[in-house]
C-alpha cells in the first residue's frame, strides 16, 4: 500500500498549479457569492490535504481492486437515479447520505483507474473486436446512468475522456479511421433527428438550449444566462473591474446570471479579472494538464500512462466546455471549470486524481 519514495521525483510544480489555480478560483467565488468563500476555501484544504496522501499511496496496489472500484461507481450513479437522488433544475445529479454530494464527479475519476487497469491486463488483446466491445459495453452502462440524470455534459466528457484512454492503451489506426468512417454520417444523421420538434433523444429543456444557442433572439427567456455571460466576459475588457466590485450592472450584482459562482464562473472571472485574469486561468488549467501527461510519458507500466493521460484529457475537455458555454461558443450545458467553480465534490475528485498522477511520478522509469 505505501512506498518509500525520493523527495527529489515529487512534481512539487504540478502541486502548485493546482492550489494557485484553486485559490484563485475561491476568490472568485468569494467575490461572486460571499457566503459559499469558507466552505470552498474549506474544500481546497481537504481537497489538498486528500491529494498529497493518495500522492503517496501506491498506485499499482489499488488497481487489484480495479472491478471493485467499477461496481462502487455504478452503485452511486444508480442511487441518484434512486430515492436518495436530489433534483434541482430539471436534473437529478446530488444524492444525500446526512451530507449531499455529485457522485458523477468521482465516478470520472474512478473510471480513470478501473480503465487504466482494464486495458493494462488487456494490452496484447486491445485491438481484438471482443476487448473492443466488452470496453464499449462496460463504459456504456455508466454512460447511460449518466445520461439519465440527466447530465449531457458529463456524459460527453466522459465518453471523450475514454475515446483518449483505448488510443493511448494502443488502439490500431486503422480501427480508429474504420471508426470514424461509421461515427461521421452517425452524428450527421443523430443532429439532424435532434433538430426536429418531435425528437425523444433528449429532454425539452436540453432542446431548448441548443435552440436558445442557434437562435437567440426567438428564445430569449432560455438564452439569457448565456447572453448575458458572453457580455460579462466582454465587459471586463483588458484588466477587469476588480474582484468584489460593487458595480450594480455587473453579472453578480445584478443577477443577471443565476448561481454564477458555479457553471458561470468564468464570466465573473472575465468581466472582474479581465482578458489577462481568463488568459491566467487557461494557462493554468492547460499547465496542470500538460504535466500530467509529462509525469505519464515516464510511467513504469501502462496504467500509469493511462492514469495521466485520463486526467489530462478530463481537465482539457472539462475546461473547454465550460470555457465555450461562458463565451458563447457550446450550448448552455451545466459542468464545473475543473479547480475554479464552486463545488466540494468537484474540486476535491479532482485533487485525488491529481494525487494518483503524483503517485504515478514518483514510480517512474528510471533511465
Amino acid at each position: 500500500m505505501l512506498r518509500q519514495y525520493r523527495l527529489s521525483d515529487y512534481r512539487f510544480r504540478l502541486v502548485l498549479w493546482v492550489v494557485v489555480l484553486s485559490a484563485l478560483g475561491t476568490l472568485i467565488i468569494g467575490s461572486a457569492n460571499h457566503e459559499y468563500q469558507m466552505k470552498q476555501t474549506f474544500g481546497l484544504i481537504a481537497g489538498v490535504v486528500a491529494m498529497i496522501l493518495v500522492s503517496l499511496f501506491d498506485y499499482t496496489w489499488l488497481l487489484n481492486f480495479y472491478w471493485l472500484i467499477y461496481l462502487v461507481g455504478s452503485a452511486l450513479l444508480v442511487a441518484v437515479l434512486s430515492p436518495l437522488g436530489i433534483t434541482r433544475n430539471n436534473a437529478t445529479r446530488w444524492i444525500n447520505i446526512g451530507f449531499q454530494f455529485q457522485p458523477s464527479d468521482i465516478v470520472k475519476i474512478m473510471l480513470i483507474l478501473f480503465f487504466a487497469k482494464f486495458f493494462e491486463m488487456r494490452e496484447d488483446r486491445i485491438n481484438k473486436l471482443k476487448t473492443i466491445l466488452f470496453a464499449i459495453l462496460l463504459i456504456g452502462i455508466q454512460l447511460f446512468l449518466v445520461y439519465k440524470e440527466p447530465d449531457l455534459s458529463t456524459t460527453i466528457v466522459v465518453a471523450m475522456m475514454f475515446c483518449v484512454l483505448i488510443f493511448m492503451a494502443g488502439l490500431s489506426y486503422k480501427i480508429i479511421c474504420g471508426i470514424l468512417v461509421v461515427l461521421i454520417p452517425v452524428m450527421v444523421i443523430l443532429m439532424s433527428i435532434l433538430m426536429q420538434p418531435e425528437q425523444k433523444l433528449i429532454s425539452e429543456y436540453q432542446m431548448k438550449r441548443v435552440y436558445a444557442w442557434l437562435r437567440p433572439d426567438e428564445y430569449p427567456q432560455d438564452a439569457y444566462q448565456q447572453q448575458n455571460s458572453i457580455k460579462a466576459v466582454g465587459s471586463g475588457q483588458l484588466y477587469g473591474k476588480g474582484l468584489n466590485n460593487d458595480d450594480i450592472d455587473s453579472v453578480k450584482n445584478g443577477n443577471f446570471i443565476p448561481e454564477t459562482q458555479t457553471d458561470f464562473i468564468f464570466a465573473v472571472a472575465g468581466e472582474e479579472l479581465g482578458f489577462i485574469g481568463c488568459c491566467g486561468i487557461v494557462l493554468l488549467e492547460f499547465l496542470i494538464a500538460l504535466e500530467c501527461l509529462l509525469i505519464g510519458r515516464r510511467a513504469k507500466v501502462l496504467s500509469g500512462t493511462l492514469i495521466c493521460a485520463g486526467m489530462a484529457s478530463l481537465i482539457f475537455f472539462q475546461s473547454f466546455i465550460n470555457i465555450s458555454v461562458a463565451t458563447g461558443i457550446l450550448p448552455n450545458t451545466g459542468i464545473t471549470l475543473p479547480f475554479v467553480s464552486n463545488g466540494l465534490t468537484s474540486l476535491i475528485s479532482f485533487c485525488i486524481g491529481i494525487g494518483f498522477v503524483l503517485n504515478v511520478g514518483l514510480q517512474t522509469r528510471k533511465y
